[in-house]
């Protein structure tokens, strides 16, 4: 791996474990040589993690729509900074650019983009890693929910399992690193 996809909040959240969270995941991929791909906010989580990369050396690039650039939330002191059309443009070239996928907590649209990368990974759309950072058990729910939607019958175990659930950043990229090993097995 080369590059990941952050997908996070365009607002801080909450807790300051949030914040801590996107720090200590940029310092992994700073300390492994890892581009940081992501949504190219200046607001956030999204900032706090292309801030905390650039300030430790590590290469960033971000995509953004050019409506999100117009009302002046893009970052403008990446190394890259690709402005699209749209929101499909956005998460198709940062798919694109990506090795794996990372969500740290985040609302909606964090949401939107990880089921999106799930459902491809689970079609077998693309074959890279898809981590799940389950920061002070932000996504306890979904996983619970996950769990459920397995019981009842719509989602198999083995596709459940595609999705890296981990709760330190270091253990994340670690079990992404070795995906391709895992789902060999």
């Amino acid at each position: 791996m080369k590059s990941i996809c952050v997908y996070c909040g365009s607002a801080s959240g909450n807790s300051p474990a949030f914040h801590q969270a996107a720090l200590a995941l940029a310092k992994q991929l700073t300390e492994q040589n890892l581009e940081l791909i992501y949504g190219g906010g200046d607001v956030g989580l999204m900032k706090i993690i292309a801030d905390e990369c650039l300030r430790l050396g590590g290469h960033v690039t971000g995509v953004i729509p050019q409506a999100l650039m117009d009302r002046e939330v893009g970052h403008r002191n990446l190394d890259k900074l690709h402005v699209v059309a749209n929101m499909h443009e956005r998460k198709a070239l940062m798919a694109e650019l990506s090795d794996g996928f990372i969500a740290l907590p985040g609302g909606i649209g964090t949401l939107e983009e990880l089921f999106e990368m799930f459902t491809w990974l689970q079609l077998g759309f693309h074959h890279k890693p898809l981590g799940l950072l389950n920061v002070n058990g932000f996504y306890d729910h979904l996983l619970r929910f996950l769990e459920h939607a397995v019981f009842s019958g719509f989602l198999k175990p083995e596709h459940n399992a595609l999705l890296i659930k981990e709760t330190d950043p270091s253990l994340l990229l670690n079990r992404m690193q070795h995906f391709e090993d895992a789902i060999k097995a």
